[in-house]
């Protein structure tokens, strides 16, 4: 963050990733493509992310975008979940698996630069 409440072009970019991801994952699971319970901490993951580097002040807080993103990322691919990408019946399905990855692959990325960015930046001293 370079001041209190105002929030780096970085962590902007990467609230929106996430929330693109999220809209992705719901996307899939109106679809029904999905296997997930009731409350799906895939979801819940991202969107905790994207609330806390929205809302909550801190250099190395824009790092919950990553964090969150690869964890969704890494389950989507390990659980062989990467034909959504190709199958287009339904094709929410595949929209919203294209949202998700995307998303997330964007938040991952615009979250670790913006959190380098965080600490190469010196905080201003007062008076």
């Amino acid at each position: 963050m370079s001041s209190r409440g105002t929030l780096s072009t970085g962590s902007k970019l990467t609230v929106v990733a996430l929330l693109v991801g999220a809209i992705g994952f719901v996307l899939q699971m109106i679809a029904g493509v999905t296997d997930t319970p009731t409350i799906p901490p895939g979801l819940v993951a991202i969107l905790v992310a994207a609330g806390l580097v929205a809302f909550l002040p801190g250099r190395g807080v824009p790092a919950a975008g990553p964090a969150a993103g690869l964890f969704n990322l890494i389950i989507f691919f390990a659980a062989g979940k990467s034909d959504r990408l190709f199958e287009s019946s339904p094709a929410s399905g595949m929209v919203g698996a294209w949202l998700m990855v995307v998303g997330l692959a964007v938040a991952t990325i615009a979250g670790t630069i913006a959190t380098m960015q965080n600490y190469r930046t010196q905080p201003v001293a007062d008076g």
